[in-house]
Parts: C-alpha cells; structure tokens; sequence
C-alpha cells in the first residue's frame, strides 16, 4: 500500500546513514549538498565543516519533523530547484531492488537503479568542477551498473569503502566532477 507523501515521516539514521558520516566528517569546502536529508544527521555533520549546507527532501512533512534541523533546507525533488555548485554533494539514496516504489525513503525501483539514476542526473550539474559526489549503494541493487551510469554522466568513479552486514554489502561511491 502507498504512504501519502504527507505522511512519510523522517528516515532515521541507521546503518547505511552512519557509515555515509564516517567518511564525510572531515570533508571541508565552502558548501555541500544532502540530499533527501530526512532527519538531517549528515547535513549536521557537514554543517561543522562548510560554510553553506543545505538539505533537499521530496516530503515537506519530513524537513517540518527532522530530528537534525539545519538552516538551510528545501522541499524539492533531488536537487531540482537549486541553481549553485557545491564543493560536495551526498546522498543515502533509496536504493531497494523493488517492483514499484512504495517507500520513498528506501525503495530505488526497478534493479534498485530507478530512483538513484534520477537523484544523479538532478545532481551532476551541482557539482563543482573538481568537487565530489559520495552515495551510499547496496549490494542488494545493481550497483555496477549504478557506477557505470555516474562515470557516463561525467564523473570519474571509485569506490570509497564497503562495509558487510548481515544480509547485504553497503557500497560508499566517490564521484569527482570532471566537468561543469
């Protein structure tokens, strides 16, 4: 059954959102962008350390609920309505392997690819020549195929850290902007 968008409520840190903050808490720049915020843990790690930080949800309710208000935050979908460049760009993207999207907070769609294929192509002019984009992946989509669509789209690709767990590996991508 669908939620309404109206009743999605914040997505709490879990996993995948801890191990995203390990490896962008020391990252500086002048601004960085989160997006799909949810409760704005990340945006509040990298609000110690950039000067601009905004976070983008698609669910109004979820920024009016956040447990880790930040300053800066927007309803939109991805990074749609922005027009700036960020040093950073991060992502926990919903990234499931599902028949349809039930959960806007988890389900990726099809291959876990639909939803993550939009978030980067709202993304990839966000980034700053030189700047990066990390997100989080999973083994339980075709991340390999996730990696070969952000290199195509102009980004020259790693990956920055895997992590197992139980039931699947969480698979953190850095993303450089080869071009504006």
């Amino acid at each position: 059954m669908h939620k309404k968008l109206s009743e999605v409520e914040p997505y709490p840190p879990s996993e995948d959102t801890f191990f995203l903050a390990d490896h962008i808490k020391d990252e500086k720049g002048e601004s960085a962008l989160d997006i799909g915020t949810g409760s704005g843990y990340l945006s509040s790690i990298l609000e110690k350390s950039f000067s601009l930080v905004v976070g983008t949800d698609l669910v109004f309710n979820v920024l009016r609920k956040q447990d880790y208000h930040i300053a800066n935050s927007i309803c939109c979908n991805g990074g749609d309505v922005i027009n700036h460049q960020f040093d950073l760009v991060v992502c926990n993207m919903p990234y499931l392997n599902t028949d349809e999207v039930l959960d806007v907070r988890t389900d990726g769609g099809k291959d876990g690819l639909e939803i993550p294929i939009k978030i980067i192509d709202s993304a990839k002019s966000l980034v700053k020549p030189g700047g990066k984009f990390i997100y989080v992946t999973s083994s339980l989509s075709d991340f390999k195929k996730l990696i070969s669509y952000t290199k195509l789209e102009g980004f020259d690709v790693d990956i920055l850290a895997r992590k197992k767990l139980f039931f699947e590996e969480l698979i953190l991508v850095r993303a450089i902007q080869l071009s504006s």
